[in-house]
């Protein structure tokens, strides 16, 4: 739990340059919200799942937070997630200008399922396929903490919030397809990941994942 302490936290999440603009007082409210739900979130805190909470804690505290201020749900609501996209963006541009590498197919068939393995602690559970076409890839979710907490949480709005950052990490890869038309935090039974590569200079129709 060493790490799991709100300053640490805050400077791993998207949500670190918001945090930087606000006055002392809303900074502080932040800071020991997140502590507080690291307590009440504790079985979920383990090594796996830091990124995560990182993310998903800080937005409860932001979104809460601005609320308490005075904020509108409504507005602090599209503050937390345009401000969580907006940290996105400079990221999302790399990843595009890797995918028009020709050996982006390869390895990114073998460092989404590491990624994913690697940062997912318990409450997690994935079924993963065999590449028997070396133009698809794909797996599914079948449990995720971000379903669980926010619902336990009555918070399930904020769930496609974080969705949508699978989409515009993956949504415009040049010549490569992202397919998701299922997610655990749009009530569905699980998130079904798909992948397809096309020819370079191929023109087709990107998918309207979800």
């Amino acid at each position: 739990m060493g790490k799991y302490v709100a300053k640490k936290m805050i400077k791993k999440s998207r949500h670190i340059n918001f945090f930087n603009t606000l006055d002392r007082d809303m900074k502080a409210d932040i800071l020991a919200r997140i502590d507080e739900l690291v307590r009440e979130e504790k079985e979920y805190c383990d090594k796996g799942n830091y990124g995560h909470l990182c993310n998903m804690l800080t937005a409860i505290s932001v979104y809460e937070t601005l609320q308490k201020h005075g904020m509108s749900e409504e507005v602090a609501f599209k503050v937390t997630s345009d401000e969580m996209y907006k940290f996105l963006q400079p990221n999302r541009e790399k990843f595009q200008k890797l995918a028009t590498k020709k050996w982006f197919w390869k390895v990114m068939k073998k460092i989404i399922p590491f990624g994913f393995k690697r940062g997912s602690g318990v409450g997690w559970r994935y079924t993963w396929y065999a590449q028997d076409d070396e133009n698809e890839f794909r797996f599914e979710t079948n449990e995720c903490i971000y379903a669980k907490i926010f619902k336990k949480r009555g918070l399930e709005k904020l769930g496609p919030m974080f969705c949508k950052c699978d989409i515009i990490n993956y949504g415009e890869l040049p010549g490569i397809d992202f397919q998701r038309t299922m997610t655990l935090c749009y009530g569905d039974a699980k998130c079904d990941f798909k992948f397809v590569k096309h020819d370079s200079g191929e023109n087709f129709e990107r998918f309207q994942s979800k």
